[in-house]
């Protein structure tokens, strides 16, 4: 078992564009893949219902068996529990699985109806950042999601600490937003796959602050992902009540909600303030 540490951020359209030219990435990408996934879950959902998330996925000619469980945090950034291990032919290791506690503790009959539920193709292109306080990984993933005969294209960027301080991570993603249009994004790949597949997207009520940031972003990673403006209004709503709480920020991102081309520079660096702000 390892923990996984990470700031996930959605880039707008001209993202991985203005990504490739930072001064932080000029040396070039250190390495390039290819993964092609697929998550499995029982029909009913037991495992997203425990906040679980199960893979198999494809690099190159070798597969990998991964399971999450559910993160803390929020602002785009969580700390997780993972267990990864290589499997052979393709295949589920329900074996394996068998062992973790996690998957123990939903019992066997879960276990035995596990199947394929949704699939994720990307290509990930990589960077290793050795700074002053932290050896941080960053991934730009491109490709896509489909699940039920939909799909959904994958734009984000992963920053992941392998070593120090994980407030490097707040550091890193800010010195991006100063020249590329992103904005925290707080639903996983699983996430979405799962809102995908079922075409529903569950919202956290959202009662104190941290909890209202939380449904705003995740609000705009639903309308990111269905087109569905009624998304923007949920997060302006969010957003409204943490600047009624005194958080200007949060007002100045409703403010901005309210324009058409709203995913720029400026966005991403006050969403980033105001969760770096929530998570201190």
């Amino acid at each position: 078992m390892s923990h996984e540490i990470e700031m996930k951020l959605a880039l707008g359209e001209t993202g991985p564009e203005h990504l490739l030219q930072h001064p932080l990435l000029r040396g070039g990408v250190h390495g390039a893949q290819r993964l092609a996934n697929t998550y499995y879950d029982t029909p009913e959902g037991e495992l997203e219902a425990a906040r679980m998330a199960l893979r198999l996925r494809r690099r190159d000619d070798s597969w990998v068996q991964t399971l999450k469980t559910s993160g803390e945090g929020g602002g785009g950034y969580s700390h997780r529990r993972e267990w990864e291990w290589p499997v052979a032919g393709g295949s589920l290791d329900r074996a394996g699985l068998a062992e973790l506690a996690p998957m123990a503790a939903l019992g066997e009959n879960v276990l035995a109806r596990l199947e394929p539920r949704f699939t994720t193709d990307f290509e990930r292109r990589l960077w290793r950042l050795e700074l002053a306080e932290a050896t941080v990984e960053v991934a730009l993933d491109q490709g896509e999601i489909r699940a039920a005969g939909r799909r959904v294209p994958i734009c984000e960027l992963e920053l992941e600490l392998k070593d120090g301080d994980p407030q490097a991570l707040w550091s890193l993603a800010l010195a991006f937003a100063e020249t590329v249009p992103l904005r925290p994004a707080d639903a996983s790949k699983a996430a979405r796959g799962s809102a995908l597949l079922n075409d529903h997207w569950k919202l956290p009520e959202g009662l104190d602050e941290s909890e209202r940031l939380h449904r705003a972003i995740l609000a705009l990673d639903a309308l990111s992902d269905t087109g569905d403006d009624g998304w923007r209004a949920t997060a302006r709503e969010a957003l409204q009540v943490l600047a009624e709480n005194g958080h200007d920020e949060a007002g100045r991102l409703a403010a901005m909600l309210q324009q058409r081309d709203w995913l720029g520079v400026d966005f991403g660096r006050t969403a980033l303030k105001l969760a770096h702000r929530l998570a201190v």
